[in-house]
């Protein structure tokens, strides 16, 4: 019997609950948890987690900040935020993006957090509050609805997190949707090779393991094109699995919501702060 998207989604939520729950109790010693990304065939030369930060970053943040970090790459370090942006992080987890972010920005501008499940929105706050970043705002909610309104945010970064969605070219439009025209994105995702089906990518892991629901180069490529985005690139970085890599990925939005017959999406809800 197939998967249905919302039984995805809550294995998502589930597990990702339970690696949060494991830091704050103190369990959890390596941001590879049970129910991280990395934990599904990984081996020792796949990077994942808090060793894609340098030790200067690493130092600012609070410890359970740097174990709760499951993602595949650094997004921090390709969005080139600037002083006095608005950045928001889709799915960010323990926070270490946002805190990253927040001080990039400086106090002149704000890191938003999005992410669906209540422990680590609380581990997030907590790490936030620990990191000493005020300007920081978290919000409950999924990806394919961001509650924020249009044309509200200047970048949008990711970590290993949109192939995680049960709806992706939804995800991309409302990407579109909450940046301003001139807004771009810094995304570090998993990515297939387009010589992998998504039967071949579904034999080399599992969905919640970030392998078997990750787009394909070509297919990220178009996805963004169709969402409204020029300048679109998908680098790879390293390999995570046969032919599937940590990849890089920018684009910049250069038009308003709906010139391109595009649907706009309302926002869930009205941004709000923990």
């Amino acid at each position: 019997m197939s998967t249905t998207a919302d039984e995805l989604r809550e294995e998502v939520r589930r597990r990702y609950a339970e690696s949060a729950r494991a830091v704050i109790d103190g369990t959890e010693n390596c941001g590879c948890g049970s129910g991280s990304c990395c934990a599904d065939g990984a081996t020792d030369e796949v990077r994942f987690g808090e060793a894609l930060y340098d030790a200067e970053q690493r130092g600012v943040l609070p410890a359970a900040a740097a174990l709760a970090s499951l993602g595949c790459g650094n997004p921090t370090a390709v969005a080139e935020l600037r002083e006095g942006e608005t950045v928001l992080d889709l799915g960010s987890g323990g926070g270490i993006d946002v805190i990253l972010s927040a001080k990039r920005v400086g106090p002149n501008g704000v890191a938003y957090g999005l992410d669906m499940t209540d422990e680590m929105l609380a581990l997030a706050v907590r790490n936030a509050s620990d990191a000493g970043v005020p300007n920081v705002h978290f919000l409950k909610g999924v990806i394919e609805q961001i509650p924020l309104p249009a044309d509200s945010v200047d970048v949008v970064i990711s970590n290993c997190v949109i192939n995680l969605s049960v709806d992706k070219p939804t995800v991309l439009t409302e990407i579109a949707r909450v940046l301003r025209p001139g807004g771009r994105i810094g995304i570090s995702d998993v990515v297939a090779e387009d010589r992998l089906s998504a039967e071949e990518r579904a034999e080399r892991g599992s969905f919640v393991g970030c392998i078997a629901g990750a787009l394909s180069k070509g297919e990220y490529e178009a996805g963004l094109e169709a969402a409204g985005f020029v300048d679109a690139s998908v680098e790879f970085t390293h390999q995570v699995a046969d032919g599937m890599h940590g990849a890089i990925v920018k684009a910049t939005k250069t038009t308003a919501p709906g010139s391109l017959g595009l649907p706009v999406v309302q926002p869930a809800a009205k941004a709000g702060c923990c």
